[in-house]
């Protein structure tokens, strides 16, 4: 059986992602957050890469809270031209600006080139076994990171997916440029 194309799927772990209630995002988030807080990728990183939550995503604050503690660098997206991602560097003083698209970026720091960092936590709105996933359709992870089309265990960095697990389908049907995930990690 041929999957649904991608905009359907998108749209289902939307839907499924904005039907949690605040009480089971808030505690599955915490349970994924932990998950990963505890992995050997999180504990040899060195540079974390992260996002900043809209409301109905996996809250990720955790993590980039325990990196400061931790005393690991810390890396937020930037959307630039060319649907590709800047990772600028955030401490706990940096001033953040709302993007084009709604999401919180920093204003200044210091950029690091996307392929040298350790780990990069990555949102995503729709997932499978393989490590396929779908984003929001901007295609900025993929560009982005395109030169990780070699096999996932030679890759650096390593990208990380964080879902709720109700985000699950059966299959995707990935297309040439999409870029797999590693790891995906649920609350399941």
């Amino acid at each position: 059986m041929t999957p649904p194309p991608q905009s359907v799927l998108r749209q289902d772990g939307l839907r499924a992602r904005r039907a949690l209630d605040a009480g089971s995002r808030a505690a599955f988030s915490e349970i994924i957050t932990s998950r990963f807080l505890r992995s050997p990728r999180f504990l040899s990183a060195q540079s974390v890469a992260c996002y900043l939550s809209t409301e109905d995503e996996v809250d990720v604050l955790p993590i980039i809270s325990r990196c400061w503690a931790a005393s690991k660098r810390v890396y937020l997206p930037v959307t630039a031209p060319g649907r590709r991602l800047r990772f600028v560097e955030v401490l706990r003083k940096t001033r953040l600006r709302r993007s084009s698209f709604g999401l919180f970026e920093p204003q200044e720091g210091d950029e690091i080139d996307p392929l040298e960092i350790d780990t990069v936590v990555v949102p995503m709105v729709a997932f499978d076994d393989a490590g396929c996933r779908i984003g929001m359709g901007g295609g900025y992870y993929d560009t982005t990171f395109r030169a990780l089309r070699r096999p996932r265990a030679l890759r650096t960095p390593k990208l990380i997916g964080v879902a709720f697990e109700c985000q699950k389908v059966q299959k995707i049907k990935a297309n040439p440029w999409d870029i797999a995930v590693c790891e995906v990690l649920t609350e399941a």
